[in-house]
């Protein structure tokens, strides 16, 4: 930046307070104008019918997901802790949630499921077991904090012709996604699944803990279309008990 030179003015003999030219007039006079204006325009809006900033556009009605903001709750056993049964794959979140679609979505990999009563914001990978381990149900996935979709199986959406398996590792020493479903998912509450499609809405429909031994025969296993399973540990007894929450299409809007 330049200097800038001081202009010494001298002093009108005679006179004394405040001298305004005909351009002042006109500088204060246009002042005034635009504010009479500007009150004029808040006054004709009236309160509460705010306008949107330029270039922007009205918040849509209805709830919004805001963006993700927390780092991704990826891990290895490298970590303090250890994992225990079954799934999840270390890629980094989504930046942002799509907002609510309806449930007219067509069947696609789900890849994010967020369940507040039970503390869920979980990525979901797509995961495909050798076939021996999709036949004898003794599936276990990568040791991460993520979940895991059984692509053998179905899909989330309209045309799903199977239950949709998502599984997680519970850990302990950790507070993990998928540890929570042991203490808090119960019939009733609703959670959200993100799919390449849109966002489907799922109610839960019961919660049930089963030996692992006992698991691979259960009724959980049974082509169901447009359901949706959740899988993992039971903290309480992580190596010998899973707990499965069982969940179908929200009604209502």
């Amino acid at each position: 930046m330049g200097s800038h030179r001081q202009i010494r003015r001298g002093r009108v003999p005679g006179i004394r307070g405040l001298v305004l030219s005909a351009r002042d007039m006109l500088i204060l006079a246009g002042c005034v104008l635009g504010i009479i204006t500007a009150w004029l325009i808040y006054a004709a809006s009236g309160p509460g019918n705010t306008v949107p900033a330029y270039g922007l556009e009205p918040a849509a009605t209805g709830s919004v997901v805001a963006p993700d903001t927390r780092p991704t709750s990826s891990g290895t056993t490298g970590t303090s802790g250890s994992s225990a049964g079954l799934v999840p794959a270390g890629e980094p979140a989504p930046t942002a949630v799509p907002e609510p679609a309806a449930q007219e979505s067509a069947a696609s990999s789900p890849q994010r499921i967020i369940y507040p009563a039970a503390g869920m914001d979980v990525v979901v990978h797509p995961l495909e077991p050798e076939n021996s381990a999709t036949e004898s149900r003794s599936i276990v996935p990568p040791e991460t904090m993520d979940g895991y979709w059984l692509t053998p199986f179905g899909a989330p959406g309209v045309g799903s012709e199977n239950t949709t398996y998502v599984i997680g590792h519970s850990w302990e020493g950790l507070d993990a996604p998928f540890n929570h479903l042991s203490s808090a998912a119960a019939p009733g509450q609703e959670f959200t699944v993100a799919t390449e499609t849109g966002v489907l809405r799922y109610a839960v429909d019961s919660v049930t803990t089963y030996s692992k031994s006992t698991l691979k025969d259960s009724p959980v296993w049974d082509a169901v279309p447009n359901r949706l399973v959740l899988i993992s540990c039971y903290t309480e007894d992580p190596w010998g008990k899973n707990v499965v929450v069982v969940a179908t299409p929200a009604r209502g809007p």
